[in-house]
């Protein structure tokens, strides 16, 4: 599919050639010796612009402001409004995100666009003018959330006094992307749509919506990576940030959405990149995650100069439904440059795909110090016939190979992963080779869920959803409880050993102790007291959020360690051999009122 930014183009290109066609067919097939095949071939030809083009509701509607094909769909630079009225004028929005790691930084996105309009951020509910849902369409359980929010939030707009404003209530993301007539016509239950990529339109969307009407945007873009957009980051205490650097997805795995909902993959600009970075760098920030659909598909060929003919670099036995990608700017480029920013700050990046491993990147995480060692390698299942019914691209040995050939080059890895149970025509046999394969690898954080027909895939489509909700619900549990017995057993191999760990604050747990996270994202939780300010060292100081300190691991569980913190350190000094030895040694006389994890 197609994504065009100007909606009247889209009328144009789907009508012209069916005039065409009626002429044509009129004129020369009906009175020439044209054979009934011909004829039947000729008409598939056009069945294509007849079903995409608009239909008589689009006509009728054409001017209404909820409907997205004339009025409210235009670009800013077509706006009918102006940008006095446009403006917040201190009115309050209240946030409410749900879902990925994207979404978190699409509200940042969109609260900066809000914010230069003249708008003020709230925290409270009841003082809020507009209240704005980012939402998640990756799963039914997901979607239902959030109708279940916007009846209670209809019933509270109900109630307001009216003399109040009354409250606007707004759907962003990907739920607004793939269920924009059901919210906007049949519910009616908000007043502003805005897709992924129509943030930038949110102050003319909400300015309609104050007249009474509804709007929507939903369109998809081609080109936008809001680069010239900088977020405005509400990270926990400030320690870590989000940094989108590309957008969409080109995968088409048959279970997945988002290429619908998100569009084609589009790379920022790596320069826009490490401009973020940079700030965020001069504001504190210790821990910075780079974020995308299929972030290692990064490719910016936003420069001539980055523009080649050197064809994409796959994992060795993987593939793409689409062709190899030429030139430009990959992500081993990107990593390389982001991590020498701050020789101080962590790097991560989620969410990958296994196939854009190339040896170049598994090398680079090894060589430096603040890229973090923790691999997120999405297997989906263990079985290659489900693999294959699932579009993967590669198959269960091809993943193993993978896995295989990280912890040769990087021997320190954290695996985690993502598994779908009870896909389309997914067996017994099925199920049981992904067991297997959990118990093989060895994870220790795992992201599993039940498979959920989504409308527009490929499965949707072309697959039955056949296996039974209960059956799906045992194979989820039975998944679950193999991911949690292999991450107990690799966590207890970290007992005895020495993490650094990156504070993020006071336990959830108790205000006794504080919880950090290792280098391959393992909770940390360790007591509050002073330590050391460097290793061997005589002298001692708090341990406060954003500091990093190294902790003896004394147990662990399948989700968390427990230790106690030796002393202060850093990611750009490394802890000589003979210091980390002298404080084993120390520590290993006194670990007697260390608790023990429960």
């Amino acid at each position: 599919m197609e994504y065009l930014r100007k909606p009247l183009m889209t009328l144009h290109q789907h009508w012209k050639p069916l005039r065409c066609a009626q002429r044509r067919h009129c004129s020369k097939l009906a009175n020439t010796g044209v054979t009934p095949r011909e004829r039947k071939t000729t008409v598939d030809r056009f069945k294509t612009p007849i079903s995409s083009g608009p239909s008589l509701q689009d006509f009728i509607k054409g001017a209404s402001v909820h409907t997205t094909r004339a009025a409210v769909e235009e670009s800013d630079k077509h706006s009918y409004l102006s940008e006095d009225l446009e403006m917040g004028n201190s009115r309050k929005v209240y946030f409410e995100t749900y879902g990925c790691q994207m979404n978190v930084n699409d509200t940042e996105i969109a609260w900066s666009i809000l914010q230069r309009k003249g708008y003020q951020r709230t925290v409270d509910l009841t003082e809020a003018d507009v209240v704005l849902l980012v939402t998640c369409s990756i799963r039914e359980k997901a979607e239902q959330t959030i109708w279940n929010r916007l009846r209670q939030l209809t019933a509270m707009k109900k109630k307001r006094m009216k003399s109040h404003m009354p409250m606007k209530i707004g759907i962003l993301g990907c739920m607004a992307e793939r269920l924009k007539t059901e919210l906007l016509e049949r519910e009616k239950l908000v007043d502003v749509l805005a897709g992924p990529d129509a943030y930038r339109d949110l102050p003319r969307l909400l300015t309609v919506a104050d007249g009474g009407l509804q709007a929507s945007n939903v369109l998809l873009s081609l080109e936008e990576t809001y680069a010239d957009v900088m977020p405005v980051h509400h990270a926990p205490q400030g320690n870590s940030a989000f940094v989108s650097i590309m957008r969409g997805c080109d995968n088409m795995c048959s279970y997945c959405i988002v290429p619908f909902t998100r569009g084609r993959e589009r790379s920022r600009p790596v320069g826009s990149v490490l401009e973020e970075v940079r700030m965020l760098s001069d504001q504190g920030v210790k821990e910075v995650t780079l974020l995308g659909q299929n972030v290692n598909s990064y490719r910016d060929t936003s420069e001539e100069q980055f523009v080649g003919s050197d064809p994409t670099k796959l994992s060795q036995g993987f593939k793409t439904v689409y062709r190899a990608k030429q030139g430009g700017l990959r992500f081993s480029d990107l990593l390389d440059r982001v991590s020498r920013i701050d020789p101080d700050m962590r790097i991560r990046f989620t969410s990958p795909h296994p196939k854009d491993f190339p040896d170049e990147v598994l090398h680079l995480i090894a060589e430096r110090r603040n890229i973090c060692k923790q691999i997120h390698l999405p297997a989906q299942s263990g079985s290659s016939q489900v693999l294959k019914a699932m579009r993967r691209g590669y198959t269960r040995e091809a993943y193993l190979d993978l896995v295989e050939n990280v912890k040769r080059i990087i021997p320190e890895a954290s695996l985690s992963s993502d598994f779908i149970s009870g896909f389309c025509g997914e067996t017994e046999d099925d199920h049981q080779q992904t067991l297997s394969l959990i118990r093989e690898v060895g994870f220790n954080v795992g992201f599993l869920f039940a498979y959920s027909m989504r409308k527009k895939t490929h499965a949707s489509h072309r697959l039955q959803d056949d296996v039974p909700a209960e059956v799906k619900r045992r194979r989820l549990e039975e998944c679950i409880s193999a991911f949690r017995e292999e991450a107990a057993r690799v966590n207890a191999a970290l007992v005895g050993s020495t993490q650094l760990v990156l504070v993020e604050g006071d336990s959830k747990r108790s205000a006794e102790d504080l919880c950090g996270r290792t280098d391959g994202n393992m909770k940390v939780i360790f007591p509050k007291e002073d330590v050391a300010v460097r290793p061997a060292a005589s002298n001692t100081a708090p341990v406060n959020a954003a500091d990093y300190v190294l902790v003896k691991i004394s147990s662990s569980s399948s989700q968390s360690l427990r230790g106690r913190a030796l002393s202060h350190s850093s990611l750009s000094g490394p802890v000589k051999r003979r210091e980390r030895q002298q404080l084993d040694e120390h520590v290993a006389s006194d670990t007697s009122g260390i608790e023990t994890c429960t």
